[in-house]
């Protein structure tokens, strides 16, 4: 039996409860499911398991430990993070009512490339401090300092990997026609909710 074997089994467990969790990964990629399809929301995806490697390659580095001992670094982190997930709220709750059969129209289009959709869940799981404190305190406290950092990164890759997956599917879920039907019909009233969970989610990455 592998000496990490238990070390392994415990980061899948932390990873999976905190990737189930809903944040601001999962209500973009819900948002883009429904304003864009499948295509869209499957390349947000990609982009949102592209930002775990950001946390696995500061943590690998020790830059995160040094993120943490810093107040005032962490906290201008904070800040860019809210901020550009209160910009987003704000472009969702701005989002004008449009007659039915242009959303319909507008929807099945897609008005966004499908780098801006990877560049987007790029982003927004980079810039999460959430997953900044998350993955500090995986690497310092769940995983033995004598783990071999090859060892570690296969530990990110099956992280960024398994995140990758799960909003995988979830955007195949989301995006089927009878989902994306229901949340339509509520026109500009479903950008509205989604933008005012993320201006929440803002406030609760800033306090």
């Amino acid at each position: 039996m592998s000496p990490y074997l238990d070390e392994f089994v415990l980061i899948v467990l932390a990873h999976f409860f905190a990737v189930a969790s809903p944040g601001p990964d999962f209500a973009v990629v819900l948002k883009q499911s429904i304003s864009f399809g499948r295509r869209n929301a499957l390349m947000t995806s990609a982009g949102v398991g592209l930002g775990i490697l950001v946390h696995v390659t500061y943590c690998l580095l020790g830059v995160a430990l040094l993120l943490s001992q810093s107040p005032a670094l962490f906290n201008a982190f904070k800040y860019l993070a809210g901020a550009y997930l209160a910009y987003m709220g704000i472009q969702a709750l701005r989002a004008s009512a449009k007659p039915v059969s242009q959303q319909d129209s507008t929807a099945t289009v897609g008005q966004e490339s499908a780098l801006q959709a990877l560049r987007l869940g790029f982003l927004v799981n980079a810039l999460n401090p959430k997953a900044t404190l998350f993955f500090l305190s995986l690497f310092t406290l769940v995983i033995d300092p004598g783990t071999p950092q090859s060892v570690q990164l296969f530990y990110g890759l099956y992280m960024a990997v398994a995140t990758w997956l799960w909003f995988s599917s979830l955007s195949m879920v989301l995006s089927k026609a009878s989902v994306r039907g229901f949340f339509q019909r509520a026109g500009h009233w479903f950008d509205r909710g989604i933008g005012v969970i993320l201006l929440l989610l803002a406030l609760r990455v800033i306090l």
